[in-house]
């Protein structure tokens, strides 16, 4: 399967002083939905204005279709559709004034997305923008993005802004039209629980690297969570390989890994970690496993 995103190696700073990271790299097949996740300031917006070409990169090679970021021809950009804020600009037109409006830019122009999911918002076409709620709005703004017929749709932080039964709709609709239309998708959101439903893969990022690119399905199968009592004086096991996110609670320690519980365990002995009633567990959703690997703070 060809890749529609290439990134090899990408080194970025907030100017001379923090790193956000080094050699991040990650590619994003054709036809999937890949997620982007992390906690704010670990570079999710930062990657998205990389590949737009808004920033340029301190290191690394970045390939969108097979083009290097940095030399996109007027053809190839013209095969990205991007969304960084979820509201139209244009709110005195009508629901079918601001279509008209900005089909005339785009040659490869959908209506029939657009007015799909304008059917599901139960709005009419000579409903004035300016009436409808910011979550409406944002909807419309969404249609937009759909009807430009990319083969690539760039999402940043798409559900911003919306309630939750419209991001659920959206969530539903936007997978039924790419997987029928054969489009990629590369997104950021911070309601996990949409990306759960959402993305066939997805990339946990953290200060400076990523803690794991797989498929939703594999992350939830494989992760476990672990819980020992903990002896009062006993240290953590903290900087272990393999070991994320150790918190301790009401005289129970916590951990998530990969690991499976013999190799865990072991792993615990040999830093000298009493773990009393070792038990593991299956991680319930994708939020727990974004914390479990992130921390809880």
């Amino acid at each position: 399967m060809d890749n529609v995103i290439s990134v090899k190696n990408l080194t970025q700073r907030y100017g001379r002083g923090r790193l956000i990271y080094e050699g991040l790299s990650f590619d994003v097949p054709q036809g999937s939905i890949l997620g982007l996740l992390g906690k704010n300031g670990t570079g999710k917006t930062t990657t998205i204005n990389i590949l737009m070409g808004f920033l340029k990169p301190q290191g690394g090679e970045c390939r969108i279709f097979g083009e290097d970021i940095t030399t996109l021809s007027p053809a190839t950009r013209a095969r990205i559709a991007l969304l960084l804020e979820g509201h139209v600009q244009y709110s005195f037109m009508t629901i079918s004034q601001i279509e008209k409006f900005y089909s005339d830019f785009y040659p490869r122009w959908n209506r029939d997305a657009y007015y799909g999911l304008m059917d599901k918002l139960h709005v009419s076409p000579g409903q004035k923008i300016s009436s409808m709620s910011n979550g409406q709005r944002s909807q419309v703004a969404l249609g937009l993005i759909l009807a430009q017929n990319a083969d690539l749709l760039v999402l940043d932080d798409f559900s911003l802004g919306l309630d939750p039964g419209y991001r659920r709709l959206f969530v539903d609709y936007l997978r039924d039209f790419v997987k029928s239309e054969g489009k990629t998708v590369f997104m950021t959101s911070h309601i996990i629980q949409d990306l759960e439903r959402l993305v066939d893969d997805c990339i946990i990022l953290d200060y400076g690297k990523i803690l794991t690119q797989q498929p939703v399905a594999d992350l939830m199968r494989d992760l476990k969570k672990y819980e020992y009592r903990h002896v009062q004086g006993m240290a953590a096991p903290e900087g272990i390989e393999g070991i994320f996110s150790p918190w301790e609670g009401h005289g129970r320690m916590e951990f998530y890994s990969f690991l499976d519980p013999q190799k865990a365990e072991a792993l615990l002995k040999e830093a000298g970690i009493q773990a009393d009633g070792l038990a593991s567990s299956p991680v319930e959703s994708l939020e727990d496993a974004f914390i479990g690997l992130t921390g809880r703070y």
